[in-house]
């Protein structure tokens, strides 16, 4: 093989490679649901979060709302909710125990006691209990 077929045969393997790579990085990412809306695992509720104030400071303790829903979009009175979660890409647990403080009118709860305690991907296993039965819904937050 000349000179010329060799820098073919280096080019060719490095543009392989660098797709190889390219490929293996993109599909290794997924895209990450941030949305603060949806519904339940087993569509019993509809629950919107928000922070009780924005902007919030992650290091300091706050509160957020929860609004909640049922199926038709009536307000759901009366719930409890209990709140879990942590930082999968690190291996641990919330640093606080959030919970609910107080129901609001129209099917908002206030959960008070949350303090992230650093930047990233954070994880909020919300669980639900009412008249209507049980149920969860998974939330993701990039702090």
């Amino acid at each position: 093989m000349g000179q010329g077929g060799v820098r073919a045969a280096v080019a060719l393997v490095s543009v392989t490679v660098c797709l190889a790579l390219g490929g293996w990085y993109f599909l290794g990412r997924q895209e990450v649901d941030l949305s603060l809306s949806k519904a339940t695992e087993a569509g019993l509720y509809r629950i919107a979060i928000a922070p009780e104030t924005e902007p919030f400071h992650r290091e300091v303790m706050h509160a957020w709302v929860f609004t909640l829903t049922d199926r038709s979009g009536k307000p759901v009175e009366g719930a409890e909710i209990t709140v879990g979660g942590g930082m999968p890409g690190h291996g641990h647990g919330l640093p606080t125990l959030p919970r609910q403080t107080r129901q609001l009118p129209g099917g908002r709860y206030e959960i008070d006691g949350f303090r992230f305690t650093m930047a990233g991907l954070w994880v909020l296993d919300v669980r639900v209990r009412s008249g209507l039965g049980e149920d969860r819904a998974m939330f993701n937050l990039s702090l």
